[in-house]
């Protein structure tokens, strides 16, 4: 036991260990069975010592240096904690804790009032102390005492001029007023500019914010303005150093595709790309033929990325920084400069290209049997587009004409093997959220002329089924190595939240037993499938969930039902598909690799947070360019289903045009109306007239404000019953609304968990 308890101190006071639970130090530590349990008993002793202390979700924190009690500290230190600061709408906010693990939930958050938040703002690490009361939602309570580092200190919005002072008011909603920002025309700004403020003073409860404007962004409402402000807000990466690009340009230069010999040759194979149309970054190649055993081989060919990103070099270092490539509606930032990400990396067609190549075997049943994994040389022989394998899909004989036997075979076996796979991965459990992407489409000026949720064909079914054979195969294959990896990890749902779960089906009118079992939510996802509650059931088991992360851990993957996962199948876009690649190639010449796992847990949160910046700033920027083509719309009229319930309103999403948006509850004519938090059903008092989660209605677009990202709608009737059948189809009477009382504004802004 004292070797156990050595270990832990030494491990937890470790400069560069972040707070995990007892049973992670003890697997970290290499602990088995009993030590586990015996690990959690050390670490509570411990902190009855004063050694140690407990935080939020049970992670263990370290204080003074692990050897004597500190009392007074430990006592200072259970009532101060680092976290990250959330600001909400009405200037009170949350704190997550320093350590928490990033899929968690927001159960670990700690709610600070308004006059308790200081001038916090989004994303700074504050230090808060905590009250002892219990606040908003059931949390913990706390103040910020200070904050100890900004996240940043510039952000993006609209200038205007009132009584004779510059001001500007930021984007969003986090910052209600205006920040002053001098005398009118600063840099020659002009009324309804978008500008880039650097914030001098942050407002808080009891003072107004003050800034500079730092640079000009161009008139609200020109063409790429839009883009610009998201691409400013959220910090995303500009142009590459010419330090980065010259390294780019070597790499090139001392590119020979014909000098593979230290390559396996497949250049004769059939290898072909299945790809969006507007893509010009293909990294990944498929082949499949039938062994004489009737087995199949797969062969999933990867862009051999390392080849041109040699460890810490300038491309290196930039690539790690970014972490990931930015895809927004009208452009893409990459991880990596075009001429590698979008020529020498790229597997384009009839042309010979350095690839990571994983051979894998099935049975004839789908079972995977054997991998191997090597460095080649390829060529893929037909670039399709994931339409065009649709149309062969539909019609095969009249594609007969258009592709070579050996291509035409090819798609057809690969279409039979990826169907075997998908039904292998959805008996053993695996989930299928249906939540269609929102696509921007732009005309040839590139302004918004709609928009679309995509499809999920079988032509990407296939794709995405090779891919992730690819990645279990791989990730299974350097976990029997026993070495540490960046996995892609999907921790389980807890308990409670799938409880809550259960009771808000069984309030739609959904039979389920406990959902605790991932095959009921199977049947869950199944049973509404093509029904007006399939968004809503859809969206509130994705709540349910923890994100997805990048971690050594060795937690598996929840939603997919899969015990080891890593992503190595797209390292021109991805930090952590390169790490993976290099850490084959190294067990592929025999090296065994130098391994630091408290350094991998650093990336892992890196590569997950610019992961969450890029998902942030492309959802934003949607959202923006929606309201930019709704503005002029006012009054335009479209069927929508109910997507949220809220005491204060409806969440409606278009069903032709995916644009969510609000109706306050104070604009529902008919009636005076009273939220059901149970049921999430806003009911009327007299006529019993209910609106739920999926019911089918139609609004009319009625005010739009891009700057606050709003769109609120109003109702127009309900053009079907309620999801369990007991609504009936009403007309507003406008009457009736100019008799109810109007709330306050103010309480639009969606609470999402």
């Amino acid at each position: 036991m004292p070797d156990i308890q050595d270990a832990i101190l030494r491990y937890v006071t470790d400069p560069k260990y972040r707070p995990v639970k007892p049973s992670t130090i003890a697997k970290r530590l290499g602990l088995e069975g009993d030590d586990i349990a015996r690990t959690k008993k050390i670490v509570k002793q411990l902190v009855k010592q004063g050694k140690l202390i407990f935080g939020p979700s049970h992670l263990v924190f370290a204080i003074g240096n692990g050897d004597t009690p500190l009392t007074e500290k430990k006592q200072k230190a259970e009532k101060n904690l680092i976290g990250t600061f959330r600001r909400a709408e009405g200037g009170f906010g949350f704190v997550r804790p320093e350590g928490t693990p990033a899929g968690a939930g927001r159960d670990a958050d700690i709610f600070v009032p308004a006059n308790g938040a200081g001038d916090a703002a989004n994303g700074d690490t504050v230090r808060l102390r905590l009250s002892g009361k219990v606040g908003r939602q059931g949390k913990s309570e706390g103040r910020v005492i200070d904050v100890v580092e900004r996240a940043t200190n510039t952000f993006v919005g609209t200038y205007l001029v009132a009584g004779g002072m510059g001001l500007v008011q930021i984007d969003g909603k986090v910052f209600s007023k205006p920040v002053f920002v001098g005398d009118p025309g600063a840099k020659g700004a002009q009324p309804d500019d978008k500008v880039v403020v650097e914030m001098v003073r942050f407002p808080s409860h009891v003072r107004d914010g003050e800034g500079v404007i730092v640079e000009i962004l161009g008139k609200r409402g020109q063409p790429g303005v839009d883009t610009l402000s998201i691409i400013r807000e959220y910090n995303l990466p500009g142009e590459f150093s010419e330090a980065v690009l010259n390294d780019a340009r070597e790499q090139a230069e001392l590119f020979d595709e014909a000098n593979h010999k230290h390559r396996q040759d497949i250049t004769s194979e059939t290898v072909i790309t299945i790809d969006p149309a507007t893509a010009r970054d293909f990294d990944d190649a498929i082949s499949l033929t039938r062994l004489e055993n009737d087995h199949w081989l797969l062969g999933v060919h990867i862009a051999d990325v390392s080849h041109f990103v040699r460890p810490k070099s300038p491309l290196d270092q930039e690539a790690r920084d970014r972490a990931t490539s930015v895809y927004l509606p009208d452009q893409v930032i990459p991880m990596i400069p075009e001429i590698i990400s979008n020529n020498l990396a790229s597997l384009q067609p009839d042309k010979v290209r350095y690839a990571l190549t994983a051979r894998i075997e099935f049975s004839p049943e789908g079972q995977r049997i054997g991998t191997d994994v090597f460095k080649s040389a390829m060529k893929s022989c037909r670039r399709f587009t994931y339409e065009e394998v649709d149309s062969y899909l539909a019609d095969r004989t009249g594609w007969k004409k258009k592709l070579t036997p050996e291509v035409h075979s090819l798609l057809s076996r690969m279409h039979e093997l990826a169907m075997m796979l998908r039904g292998r991965r959805m008996q053993r459990g695996s989930l299928e959220l249906n939540m269609p992407e929102l696509v921007i489409d732009l005309d040839k000026d590139g302004s918004v002329s709609g928009a679309h949720a995509a499809e999920n064909t079988e032509s990407h079914q296939i794709i995405e089924e090779f891919m992730l054979a690819a990645n279990e195969a791989v990730a299974e294959m350097l976990a029997d190595k026993g070495l540490q990896f960046l996995r892609r990890v999907h921790g389980a749902p807890e308990p409670r939240k799938l409880k809550a779960l259960t009771d808000f089906v069984s309030e739609l009118g959904l039979k389920t037993e406990s959902l605790e079992s991932r095959f009921a939510l199977q049947d869950l996802l199944a049973a509404v499938k093509g029904d007006s509650r399939e968004h809503a059931v859809n969206y509130a088991v994705l709540r349910s969930m923890q994100r997805a992360v990048y971690s050594p851990d060795e937690e598996g993957h929840f939603a997919l039902a899969s015990k080891f996962y890593c992503h190595f199948t797209s390292p021109i876009r991805r930090y952590p598909d390169l790490t993976i690649h290099r850490l084959v190639e190294a067990v592929s010449r025999g090296k065994s690799p130098e391994q630091h796992l408290g350094e991998l847990f650093a990336l892992g949160d890196h590569c997950s947070d610019r992961e969450q910046r890029a998902t942030e700033a492309e959802r934003e920027l949607k959202k923006v360019k929606l309201l930019l083509y709704l503005q002029d719309k006012v009054g335009m009229q479209m069927d929508g289903i109910v997507t949220g319930v809220e005491n204060f309103g409806l969440f409606v999403t278009g069903s032709q045009l995916p644009a969510e948006g609000f109706v306050h509850i104070t604009s529902l004519a008919d009636d005076y109306y009273k939220f059901d938090r149970a049921g999430h059903v806003i009911r009327g008092f007299r006529s019993g007239n209910t609106y739920r989660l999926g019911d089918s209605v139609r609004v009319a677009v009625a005010t739009v404000d891009v700057e606050r990202r709003e769109l609120d709608m109003r109702l127009l009737e309900k053009i079907g019953g309620s999801a369990d059948g007991r609504g009936t189809k009403r007309k507003p009477d406008k009457k009736a609304r100019q008799q109810q009382p109007r709330k306050g504004k103010g309480k639009t802004k969606r609470k999402r968990k």
